[in-house]
């Protein structure tokens, strides 16, 4: 087993699909997350486990056979002496339920063989209290199976708990608590100090009253194996559920006592190697992102031209190294924007007109469009104070407010009833985002009055910006890239006083630059939200309109880079975890 693991190494931590973990299995990594592959290595030893191949037998041990004969014989005792009730005689395992040879001195039973299989009495809802015994159900187990601990909600009196248990069965010491709903087969064994009592069908409980060894119990209750012959089996199409009758019939592999011992002495040895392992991927993973975050800092910060240079040369030396992870990538989008608004990611040209000469224009534009009536006059924006002019700006770039620039509106708040029928038309809202694209498809439909009453305020055009003001999608936006007619509703609408005086595309990379931080300024706490009058208050950096058109065409071209890194990544990705599938199923063929 230790050569599978050295010889794999870079197996094991290079594949590196990360997903949360469950309650179940043995050592957690830190962050709660474990790489794809370590993840499998975990899944691998234990599968070894019960298959007998993790330790070698040891032919002095006795046997199985012998351990399952003495387990019936006091299972009978204890239904003559009516300590436990007679339970009703399981089937006979047949060849085609086992699913592989076992070693010499093992023994294939079912689960209800080796221990009684039961859940509590039933505890009304009126019975629940605030304080007393505690009241577990399967999301409780869950917990304690992955910290040993929960802060519980529920309990019932001391008074109903000894009534409950002297009907029916209680948690005692190396017993195992099994989650009979939602997240199924989650196992957590009973301590000497535990008292509670627990919810009937919700959790199972399995009565280890032939003093089998827990720590094996629990390894086999984490099995691949396990798990997975559970799902298959369990009943419910919406929610997974696990019967007592079919738990009792699970075929579990059983080894000699003590080589259930050297059994978990091996899998605790082997999971603290992946501890390490995960431990040490999460330390380079977090220094590497420091590496990187770090790097990209320089950019912002360059005082000049020539520490630009310096510090870009810094990272192009080492970009094959860098930018290896998707946390990497994503980083550099994110700079590549802080660059290309504060005027770093292309030179500026002298012969460009100046930015002042740009606003000029644009305010002459948005007053003629005012004379003309075909906007409303808007109130006076405050002047730019110091603080809010974060950096320095290059030549020939001004700063402004967001409404001096473009027209900041939003669309309706009403809520125009459906309408059905060839003459109706899209209500979209952010929820009709995706991807940088507008789903018309899933969108409302309004009456044609009620489109046109709300064009009246906001009529949408192709190149037109929406922009999500509210919710857990604050800052989403697309472009619209449609001549369809429709309306929008809690959404803000960015117009152009004159396109040729504005780029669009500009604007929206300023937007996507700012929609990183939006959350945290957004009003509101349940329900997040920007006002349109804070959208119009936004500072911008505006550089001449040549410079916006060079600063949007290298944008894209370094995106478009970022993504073929990060398809790359992906496939290399891929290949690493079909890998380490791969082994993981060669060795337990």
């Amino acid at each position: 087993m230790m050569d599978l693991i050295s010889e794999h190494i870079a197996t094991w931590t290079g594949a590196r699909i990360v997903k949360p973990k469950g309650g179940r299995g043995r050592g957690r990594g830190t962050n709660g997350q474990s790489p794809h592959g370590i993840k499998k290595l975990r899944e691998l030893i234990l599968e070894l486990a019960v298959r007998g191949k993790l330790v070698p037998q040891d032919p002095n041990d006795e046997p199985a056979s012998v351990l399952l004969g003495k387990i019936a014989k006091e299972k009978a005792r204890l239904i003559k002496e009516g300590k436990i009730k007679k339970q009703k005689t399981l089937p006979k395992l047949s060849e085609d339920e086992k699913p592989y040879l076992l070693p010499n001195g093992w023994e294939w039973s079912r689960f209800g063989e080796i221990g009684i299989v039961g859940s509590s009495s039933r505890v009304h809802q009126k019975d629940w209290t605030d304080n007393g015994i505690p009241f577990l159900r399967a999301r409780e187990i869950v917990k304690l199976s992955k910290f040993g601990t929960v802060d519980n909600e529920l309990f019932i009196t001391e008074k109903l708990y000894k009534t409950l248990s002297n009907n029916g069965i209680l948690p005692e010491s190396d017993d195992l608590m099994i989650t009979g709903v939602g997240t199924i087969g989650v196992p957590y064994i009973v301590n000497p100090t535990d008292k509670f009592y627990f919810k009937d069908a919700s959790v199972l409980i399995f009565k280890n009253y032939f003093k089998l060894f827990p720590p094996f119990l629990y390894c086999l209750l984490t099995t691949p194996y396990w798990n997975n012959l559970i799902h298959e089996n369990s009943m419910g199409t919406t929610v997974h559920t696990l019967t007592i009758s079919r738990a009792k019939e699970v075929p579990v592999p059983f080894p000699p006592v003590s080589e259930q011992h050297r059994i978990v002495a091996k899998v605790d040895e082997l999971m603290a190697l992946c501890d390490k392992l995960e431990q040490q991927q999460t330390d380079s993973n977090d220094t590497h992102q420091t590496l990187v975050e770090t790097l990209l800092t320089t950019l912002t910060t360059s005082a000049d031209p020539a520490e630009f240079t310096l510090s870009w040369q810094r990272i192009a030396a080492h970009f094959d190294t860098l930018f290896t992870t998707e946390e990497s990538i994503d980083q550099l989008k994110q700079n590549i924007l802080q660059l290309a608004v504060m005027g770093k990611l292309v030179p500026q040209k002298p012969n460009d007109e100046p930015a002042s000469t740009l606003l000029e224009k644009i305010a002459k534009e948005k007053a003629r469009l005012i004379k003309e009536g075909k906007i409303k006059k808007q109130k006076p924006l405050p002047k730019i104070s110091d603080d809010e002019k974060l950096f320095v700006l290059p030549d020939g770039w001004e700063w402004s407010r967001l409404q001096e620039v473009i027209d900041v509106r939003d669309g309706t708040h009403d809520s125009p009833k459906d309408a059905v029928g060839s003459d109706t038309y899209p209500l979209v809202t952010s929820k009709n985002f995706q991807n940088g694209t507008i789903r018309f498809d899933e969108a409302r439909r309004i009456s044609a009055e009620d489109h046109f009453n709300i064009s009246k305020r906001s009529f949408v055009e192709r190149d037109d910006i929406l922009f999500s003001m509210i919710g857990g999608n604050l800052g989403n936006q697309v472009m619209v890239d449609d001549d369809q007619p429709f309306s929008v509703k809690n959404v803000a609408l960015f117009k152009y006083y004159n396109k040729e005086l504005t780029t669009p595309v500009f604007i929206k990379k300023f937007m996507e630059h700012l929609a990183l931080d939006l959350q945290s300024k957004a009003a509101g706490g349940a329900q997040p939200f920007v006002s349109l009058g804070f959208l119009r208050k936004l500072v911008i950096a505006l550089p001449p309109i040549a410079e916006q058109h060079r600063i949007v065409a290298k944008v894209d071209e370094i995106m478009a880079l970022c993504d073929t890194l990060k398809e790359r990544l992906h496939d290399a990705q891929t290949t690493q975890v079909q890998l380490a599938d791969a082994i993981v199923e060669q060795a337990v063929a």
